[in-house]
């Protein structure tokens, strides 16, 4: 076999650049810190008899009541305890939610954006749908539509997103900086803000946890309450002694139906305390807030 059979070009993105560590640019964030924290919380509807969802139990029947109820406890329960927990901590919420909140439970929205240094962030329509699955029309349509909505609730245009599912078409980016999306969560390659390249401008991309996220690690990795919890406070630490060479980001992602459940509450709230009291060695913020700071020391858009 010629060596042009196997040592071809393989596809690249074209998004971003390799660059190591010691190639990046050196900054602090607001008032000397180097590293910052967010928490996000999920706000999630899901269409009653849709397959699409997390899933507590993979044998459940055709209509999925099971499931879908599971999932609706979120909305209906855990979301208030766990408002009630960021604003007794004094978390500023980044609050990523889909368009049907709206719909079918705005009071839980209000909660949320009550709370002091609350951010609202898009995250399509429904989590019943994938927007990578879309023709390309139907995706602006969606993320067009959603950044109306949400602007027009929140009095001024939203800046972030997350994709449901982290799905993604190949135009996607392009998308999202066309309806005035600053930035997005979608991609997790790394522990600092990055620009992205689109043909319409740049897009800058912050780092989301796809780990330090109760979905993945706790449904289909098995993780429990407190490994969850704990891996929380081991990821915050070990960021910590890292941010002492290197500015960095650390997310946490839940979502109301897997933590808001209370034995998982009661671990996650251990952890979230624990993290509160050390607010003096951290900048602890939104993604927004991130993106913004990010942009005024780098002299991005």
């Amino acid at each position: 076999m010629a060596a042009s059979d196997w040592m071809h070009q393989l596809e690249h993105h074209h998004r971003y650049d390799y660059h190591g560590p010691a190639e990046r640019a050196d900054y602090r964030w607001p008032g000397g810190k180097r590293l910052a924290v967010y928490v996000a919380m999920n706000l999630e509807h899901f269409s009653f008899g849709c397959s699409e969802g997390a899933k507590l139990s993979q044998a459940a029947n055709n209509l999925d009541i099971l499931n879908y109820s599971w999932r609706d406890y979120g909305n209906r329960v855990g979301g208030w305890h766990l408002a009630d927990l960021f604003e007794k901590l004094v978390l500023p919420p980044a609050v990523i939610a889909n368009t049907s909140i709206l719909d079918y439970c705005p009071q839980l929205l209000d909660r949320w954006m009550s709370l002091p240094g609350s951010e609202l962030i898009g995250h399509g329509h429904t989590n019943s749908e994938r927007q990578g699955n879309l023709t390309q029309e139907a995706e602006n349509a969606m993320i067009a539509q959603c950044q109306q909505r949400l602007s027009d609730y929140a009095g001024k245009p939203v800046n972030g997103w997350l994709s449901p599912w982290i799905s993604e078409s190949r135009e996607t980016p392009e998308l999202l900086r066309q309806n005035g999306f600053r930035y997005t969560l979608n991609w997790a390659q790394d522990d600092q803000p990055m620009d992205f390249r689109t043909a319409q401008g740049p897009l800058l991309s912050v780092p989301y946890p796809q780990e330090i996220n109760d979905i993945p690690t706790i449904i289909p990795n098995g993780a429990s309450a407190e490994q969850f919890s704990q891996m929380i406070l081991d990821q915050f630490t070990e960021l910590l002694e890292r941010s002492e060479q290197q500015t960095l980001v650390m997310g946490i992602a839940l979502h109301p139906y897997i933590v808001g459940q209370p034995f998982r509450f009661y671990h996650l709230k251990k952890a979230l305390t624990a993290l509160a009291a050390q607010k003096q060695h951290f900048w602890l913020t939104t993604p927004g807030a991130i993106a913004e700071w990010h942009q005024q020391q780098s002299g991005g858009e």
